[in-house]
């Protein structure tokens, strides 16, 4: 059961960083007005950091049951909550709660912790 509840909680990461990424291209960036145009390349860009960063965790958090440390599992799920539990928070506080994005990153989180 641990072993699928970290899968799932990888899987589910990964959905959740690519509405991120999608969302942030064509939401929030095709209707942004930033001047000069290197600004706004490179706000996308570290915005889009984010979304590759938990990609990566998502990919972690599915590979760890295949992995022989008990400890690793543990550091990948520390990290991965760590990482989505502050985009939890931040997503919460900035939007009052009224974006769907703190539940998902929190539900990630919880998935982990029962996987760990």
């Amino acid at each position: 059961m641990r072993d699928l509840a970290i899968q799932a909680a990888g899987g589910f990461a990964i959905l959740v960083a690519v509405i991120h990424g999608v969302l942030g291209e064509t939401k929030i960036f095709a209707q942004a007005r930033i001047e000069p145009g290197w600004v706004k390349l490179l706000l996308r860009l570290v915005f889009q950091c984010s979304t590759v960063a938990w990609i990566g965790f998502g990919v972690l958090l599915v590979a760890a049951p295949y992995m022989a440390s008990e400890q690793a599992r543990l550091w990948i799920v520390g990290a991965a909550v760590a990482a989505y539990g502050a985009g939890a928070i931040g997503n919460a506080w900035a939007t009052r709660g009224r974006h769907f994005g703190w539940i998902a990153m929190t539900a990630v989180s919880v998935l982990a912790l029962a996987g760990a």
